[in-house]
Formats: structure tokens, C-alpha cells, sequence
């Protein structure tokens, strides 16, 4: 019998705790499961160990001091190539830092999804990713070639935040943009992996738009599925909607000036999710 797994920003934070290891789907400031980061700023959830390919989503728990741990390749806005709350944080020590190599951090969620302690990877090898990680480890090859890996250690994760393009009510997602990120992986090696959409369809109704190729996600590994048009804005989702680049330079140039940054808070973040659209359509009518 499939269950119907509909569920509200609101009561996927309410499922969360503070000291979790949350991983958080897209990359960069594209495909960000931003109403779902919205909702957790909104509440008293902290220490949390976060795992990402980080954008504004890091960026933003980061200014809000929800971070204990980061895990991440990168953190970057794309068109703005270091994400400012992100660069202020780290160098005033807010939070434990874990970089990894972007195959390191991918071979990491893959040896989570298969319940493995890590992955051998050549990965790191020869680089201050060993240095500036000195909990790494390495392997040598049981075979006649002895060769020294990299072990990758697994990135297990309570919980996943991730947004697609479409999904069933079911748990079953698609992606219709350029890249599948990690995402599929980031809720396989969660315990409990939640799912925020464009627009939930029907079943029958994946296949309309893309091959079955685009479909990511098997509902066997989502625990719940949130309807929220423009859910990843400011950050992109292709092909529904691009980055919103005049948005994203209001939140960039606010970051580094504190009353600024009270003014951007007040105005965009301090409502529930309507009020942040709404906010967001009168910016632009005022920039027209």
C-alpha cells in the first residue's frame, strides 16, 4: 500500500533535533532546499553538524550560529565565488571545519548508503586535504599491488533536506535540470531523508516531462515530501526558474554590514514562507 507522505516546512523541522548531522542536497546556489532552510532558521534548533555542497543554505545557518560542524567541498554562490557568511564565519572560528575533496565527500555519502564504515579512494592523495584533516586515514591494498588509498570516512547523516523538480506524494522524485548533484545520495545515507518539490504530481505524471532516467529518488528513502513552489530560491532550478542574480547580490552585499544584515533579516526572514515570497516579489517590483 503507498503512503501518502505530504507533509509542511513547519512539521519537517519539528521531526528535527538540535545536535543532528544534517546533510543538505543541490550544490552551490543551485537546487538548495532553501524553504526547508528558511524553516529551521525560524527554529531553536543549534549544534548541528551539517554536510554540504554549500551555498546560502550554510551561508545563512551559519549567520544565525546554528553550525557546530561543517562538513563540505566547497561553499560558494556561484556568481559570487565565496558565499560571505560562510568566509565571515570561518575566519572567526565559529564552527569545526571538515574539507574535503569533492570525490572524497561523494565516495563518503556513497559508502554511508551502503552502511560502510568508508571507501577507498585515491582522492587526497598528495594534497593539504590530508594535512588540513589530520583525522584522515589511510588503507593499503590487500591485492599484490599494495596500493595506498585514501579511507574516505562515511558521511552518515540523521536527516536529509533536498529539492527537486517533481515528486509523487509517495517519495518518488525527479530532477529535470542539468545535474543530479548528490542528492540521491545525500538521502540514502540518512535516516530520515525529506523531499521538498516544485510540484507534486501525480505518479503516472513523472514520466511527462523527462525519461525515466530523471527520476532520482525512490520513495523508499523519503519519509516526507513538501509541495513548495520556488522553494529553492534565491539559488537556481532549472529549467523551472534560474538564479535569482539581483537577489542573491541584496543578500551578498548585506552580509558583511551588521545593520544591513538586521535590515535584510527583518524584511525577508523573519515571516513564514508566504511572507518571504511575498517580500521577494515587492523587491522586484521595486527594482523594476
Amino acid at each position: 500500500m503507498s503512503v501518502d507522505k505530504r507533509t509542511t516546512p513547519e512539521e519537517v523541522v519539528s521531526r528535527l533535533r538540535s545536535g543532528m548531522t544534517i546533510g543538505i542536497g543541490g550544490w552551490g546556489s543551485r537546487r538548495k532546499p532553501m524553504a526547508l532552510v528558511r524553516a529551521l532558521l525560524r527554529s531553536d534548533i543549534t549544534d548541528l553538524t551539517v554536510v554540504s555542497c554549500g551555498g546560502p543554505d550554510v551561508g545563512l545557518l551559519a549567520a544565525s550560529g546554528k553550525i557546530r560542524k561543517l562538513v563540505v567541498a566547497f561553499a560558494t554562490l556561484d556568481s559570487i565565488p565565496l558565499e560571505p557568511h560562510f568566509t565571515a564565519a570561518r575566519q572567526r572560528g565559529a564552527f569545526d571545519m571538515v574539507e574535503l575533496d569533492e570525490a572524497m565527500f561523494m565516495w563518503g555519502l556513497t559508502a554511508a548508503a551502503n552502511r560502510l564504515p568508508f571507501l577507498p579512494v585515491r582522492a587526497g592523495l598528495g594534497s593539504d586535504v590530508m594535512l588540513v584533516n589530520p583525522h584522515l586515514r589511510t588503507v593499503t591494498s590487500p591485492y599484490a599491488d599494495g596500493e595506498e588509498l585514501v579511507a574516505a570516512p562515511a558521511l552518515r547523516l540523521d536527516a536529509a533536506l533536498i529539492h527537486l523538480n517533481r515528486a509523487d506524494a509517495q517519495g518518488n522524485g525527479q530532477y529535470l535540470g542539468p545535474d543530479p548533484y548528490f542528492d540521491d545520495l545525500f538521502c540514502e545515507a540518512a535516516d530520515h531523508a525529506y523531499l521538498s518539490c516544485e510540484r507534486i504530481v501525480d505518479t503516472a505524471d513523472l514520466l511527462k516531462e523527462a525519461g525515466p532516467q530523471s527520476l532520482l529518488v525512490k520513495r523508499a528513502f523519503v519519509v516526507g515530501v513538501v509541495e513548495t513552489p520556488n522553494g529553492a530560491h534565491f539559488t537556481s532550478c532549472a529549467p523551472d526558474y534560474d538564479r535569482d542574480e539581483a537577489f542573491q547580490r541584496a543578500y551578498a552585499q548585506a552580509a558583511p554590514a551588521p545593520e544591513a544584515w538586521r535590515a535584510f533579516t527583518d524584511r525577508f526572514l523573519t515571516g513564514d514562507e508566504d511572507a518571504y515570497q511575498a517580500a521577494v516579489a515587492a523587491f522586484h517590483e521595486e527594482e523594476a
